[in-house]
């Protein structure tokens, strides 16, 4: 019972897109995390990551987005109670795409570490990426120069690649993201 009131209180993707307010939220499991405005380094390296994606992808099925857009990570639409903004991520198919958010899990999930979302980034997201369905899931760290690729359709397949790396992109036959230019 206890179980079922706590249900209740949990907002929807419905309640987060009706708040009337400048801050950037994302919702895990019905409960608002505020977002902390990101760093000049942060976006940088968001937007050097985005730009080899878009190149690359240009003509093709896949498409790229950056944040702030919202993915509605469960496919529930304005019920889902998991909203997310990743910095970077890939959808294959458009279906899941409409005007105001992406409905379902994307094939590819790209975070940049920030001190105050690390171990969201590393913990909590990365099960809830899992359990939704996401192939792979990258964790950027501007700090150590370093990108974790974490391949969950193989249930916990991860490599570290180092700067001056190239790293393979298992959802994309094909491509490589140069960890020179993410860095550079």
């Amino acid at each position: 019972m206890l179980a079922r009131k706590l249900d209740e209180y949990r907002y929807t993707y419905a309640d987060y897109a009706s708040w009337d307010d400048d801050t950037r939220y994302e919702i895990i499991d019905g409960i608002p995390v505020a977002m902390a405005a990101p760093t000049i380094s942060h976006q940088r390296i968001c937007g050097n990551v985005y730009m080899q994606f878009r190149n690359f992808l240009r003509g093709k099925k896949c498409e790229v987005f950056m944040s702030p857009v919202d993915v509605c990570l469960f496919g529930k639409g304005d019920s889902d109670k998991t909203v997310v903004q990743p910095d970077v991520f890939v959808v294959c198919d458009k279906e899941k795409l409409n005007s105001r958010y992406c409905n379902g899990a994307p094939d590819l999930v790209i975070e940049v570490l920030s001190p105050s979302s690390k171990r969201l980034d590393r913990e909590i997201k990365k099960a809830l990426y899992c359990e939704a369905g996401v192939r792979e899931y990258w964790l950027v760290d501007p700090e150590l120069q370093t990108v974790t690729a974490h391949f969950l359709a193989d249930d916990s397949d991860m490599t570290v690649f180092n700067k001056p790396a190239v790293v393979p992109v298992r959802v994309l036959d094909g491509f490589e993201i140069d960890l020179a230019d993410v860095f550079e």
